[in-house]
């Protein structure tokens, strides 16, 4: 039953997208995008990434046999392709082959197998298409928000900033003078974030196949949540970053003519009273909260109950991906804040839903609830307060951030299972 509400709840809000896509940008939604990359040159997206997630479920045998079939329908489309001199985009190469793969092993389920076997072969190609499917649904996201808010409130973030010393701009010089090493590798984390979160979740469902069933809660959970909330946050609190407000755009000369003042990161914005500015409808507003900073976050959590590499690599994608989206003027240092605010409470709400949701889980859920809006309140309505008293806000801030990790820390390890010290024989008499 709850397999089947999640189904519907999941395509009804698709079908909203796709008519909420095709209303405001006169483009295809997700469902139409999913569907044209059957036969279509796919757009780049975790495609064979939905594929590694889907066969946690299969034998080894099996793994191959889905592996080599999604490989041989890939190089059968781009040898037609090239046969016919059709004109592809150098990404947009492969990915056929593991969506055919995936479907393939849905038909499978519903052919060949039955009872636990076929519901557990369904989950993994849900799972799968749901990773390629979040993709889609986030850049339909992205693109409504850019054409039904023609505002953004920029200013007021960037003001609010000031309490915490304006760390996009220092990020940026920072960036700017250590050299194209260290640019490349920090474009790299954050571009392949979803490479680095299926190798967490990957890790966490490696015993699916030989335990008939998914573990109670994993990392995909959390990704998909966040990746489903987050954009809806973006169309009440619309920004688009330093780099776009104040600087020059990702182009390096397009956001120009639509920037307050061609000023990151050099000079920090000079405090004043902020308004909503314009900006063009081109731009997606997913700057509050920084949805990579939430994702990066659920990474290293996932990532702490795994061996010493798996939790090395965790630990360095969280702090190369704040590094990165500060030092490429991609966020403010308040949205890091509220992602990793977000963050947690996401992952409480799961994990309380699991347990029942149990008074401390509740507390926990609404105590995250609390500081996030408290931030985003702040942002909005106290931005000039918090410039002028950098003293008062910069530590609060960091407080009421440290308040959630704390709190969150504190409750989940009440809910590890106690292990009890095992009993010891007691003494034996020597025989006389």
């Amino acid at each position: 039953m709850l397999w089947a509400t999640a189904c519907v709840v999941t395509l009804g809000f698709l079908i909203a997208l796709e008519i909420a896509a095709r209303r405001y940008g006169g483009v295809p939604g997700p469902i139409t995008n999913q569907a044209r990359e059957v036969i279509f040159p796919p757009k780049p997206g975790p495609l064979y990434g939905g594929l590694a997630l889907m066969m946690v479920v299969l034998t080894w045998r099996q793994r191959f046999i889905a592996a080599g079939a999604a490989i041989g329908v890939d190089v059968v489309f781009v040898s037609v392709r090239w046969a016919v001199g059709a004109e592809v985009p150098e990404d947009h190469f492969i990915g056929n082959g593991a969506l055919w793969a995936m479907l393939g092993c849905a038909a499978f389920a519903i052919t060949r197998r039955t009872g636990k076997e076929r519901l557990l072969l369904l989950k993994g190609v849900g799972l799968g298409l749901l990773l390629v499917a979040g993709r889609k649904t986030g850049d339909t996201w992205l693109l409504i928000t850019s054409k039904t808010r023609p505002t953004v409130l920029d200013p007021y973030v960037a003001t609010a900033d000031h309490a915490l010393g304006d760390p996009s701009w220092l990020a940026g010089r920072i960036l700017r003078a250590s050299g194209p090493v260290s640019t490349y590798v920090l474009d790299l984390v954050y571009a392949q974030l979803a490479v680095a979160a299926i190798v967490v979740a990957l890790y966490q469902l490696r015993n699916v196949a030989a335990e008939g069933r998914f573990p109670r809660h994993h990392l995909v959970r959390t990704f998909l949540l966040i990746g489903l909330i987050g954009p809806g946050i973006y169309m009440i609190f619309p920004v688009v970053g330093p780099i776009f407000a104040y600087g020059p755009g990702t182009s390096g000369t397009g956001g120009v003519e639509w920037a307050v003042a061609d000023l990151w990161p050099n000079t920090p914005p000079p405090i004043g009273v902020p308004q909503p500015v314009p900006y063009d409808g081109i731009t997606p507003r997913n700057c509050v909260p920084s949805l990579h900073t939430a994702w990066a976050t659920a990474i290293f959590i996932h990532s702490r109950k795994g061996p010493r590499l798996l939790r090395f690599a965790g630990a360095f994608w969280l702090v190369a991906t704040l590094s990165a989206t500060l030092g490429f003027g991609y966020h403010y240092g308040v949205d890091l804040i509220a992602g990793v605010v977000f963050a947690l409470t996401v992952e409480a709400a799961l994990r309380t839903f699991d347990r029942g949701w149990d008074r401390s889980g509740i507390q926990l859920v609404a105590y995250g609830t609390a500081v996030f809006t408290g931030l985003l309140v702040s942002y909005r309505y106290l931005p000039l307060d918090m410039a002028e008293h950098p003293g008062v806000f910069g530590p609060l801030l960091l407080l009421a951030m440290a308040s959630v990790i704390y709190g969150y820390m504190r409750t989940t390890r009440l809910w590890e299972p106690k292990t009890a010290p095992a009993l010891q024989p007691e003494p034996q008499p020597e025989p006389v």
